[in-house]
């Protein structure tokens, strides 16, 4: 018999998620669905049937009869306080998996308060853009007491994943940490490509031009990355992909890390830097490849590509 299943946080991340976890998970009840906003909740529910998933009107109806819980969420607090709920009801042999990007020392103290109530925890974040969660095609970073990986296993790769990076057995800050600085690879690839946009088009080299040779040299994320920048999608969608709060948390996240440990970190700063401007110019609209933009102004052009 499968286990039951909740899941908390329905952001752009988590449906995609969930709806893989329905489809190819070998659930046989449905998935328990809990979102802070419930039109979210409900919306999914009805897409994916009744009979697949169910939304519930608070944190405890979503715990109280499950096996697993998966947070998907925002911010440390939003899962230092989901965590809090969850710990005011008897959690005994229940398994709790966090796939939030959060600070890895936030992620070793929930290990230490879920573990003393007699859960289990394991930190699962994962890497890929939202079109990679509606493909099952995240890679899954999953750390804890082996046991509890073990249970994860099953809904990893094949299920919302692609692949599975595995540290049993270690601290569950550690998938924490390689989250953070994985996403600096990202962060920094979008500042190299604006600077390289910006260069092309005020020398004359031309942006199609460029393009053309990042497709052909660096296909995939760099290239995803560029069309996006040259489309104008990085200032013209009305609900970003990766949300401006959320880029300028983890990037601020990993320069108190590199501080920390006497690291220097010129290209991440600049981007934290571009990714305030960002927020400046755009608000809630501003997305990572926005930085785009704020290259653009700092070079004399229009934050704006298209006119």
């Amino acid at each position: 018999m499968a286990p039951q299943i909740a899941w908390i946080g329905l952001g752009n991340m988590g449906r995609g998620m969930c709806r893989n976890l329905v489809e190819k998970g070998g659930l046989d009840k449905p998935l328990i669905l809990y979102n802070r906003t419930r039109k979210r909740a409900d919306d999914l529910s009805a897409e994916l049937g009744a009979d697949k998933a169910k939304a519930v009107a608070s944190v405890a109806d979503a715990v109280k009869n499950v096996d697993i819980i998966f947070m998907c969420l925002g911010k440390d607090d939003s899962v230092n306080q989901t965590v809090d709920t969850i710990l005011e009801n008897d959690v005994t042999g229940k398994l709790i998996v966090d796939s939030s990007t959060i600070h890895p020392d936030t992620s070793n103290d929930l290990e230490k308060r879920i573990t003393v109530k007699g859960a289990g925890f394991v930190a699962m974040p994962v890497f890929g853009a939202p079109a990679m969660a509606d493909a099952g095609q995240l890679i899954c970073v999953c750390a804890g007491m082996a046991s509890s990986v073990e249970k994860v296993k099953p809904y990893t790769k094949g299920v919302i994943g692609r692949a599975m990076v595995d540290f049993s057995d270690q601290p569950a800050g550690k998938s924490s940490l390689l989250k953070i600085i994985g996403n600096t690879f990202v962060l920094n690839m979008v500042e190299v490509l604006s600077e390289g946009h910006v260069l092309a088009e005020k020398t004359g080299l031309g942006n199609d031009n460029l393009h053309q040779f990042i497709e052909t040299m660096f296909p995939g994320p760099y290239a995803a990355y560029s069309n996006r920048m040259l489309a104008g999608d990085y200032y013209q969608r009305e609900e970003p992909l990766f949300h401006i709060d959320l880029a300028l948390k983890d990037s601020n996240h990993a320069i108190t890390l590199a501080e920390r440990s006497e690291c220097s970190v010129p290209a991440l700063r600049a981007a934290r830097e571009h990714l305030e401007q960002v927020k400046d110019h755009l608000g809630d609209k501003g997305d990572i490849p926005s930085i785009y933009g704020a290259v653009r102004k700092e070079s004399g052009l229009k934050f704006e590509n298209k006119h």
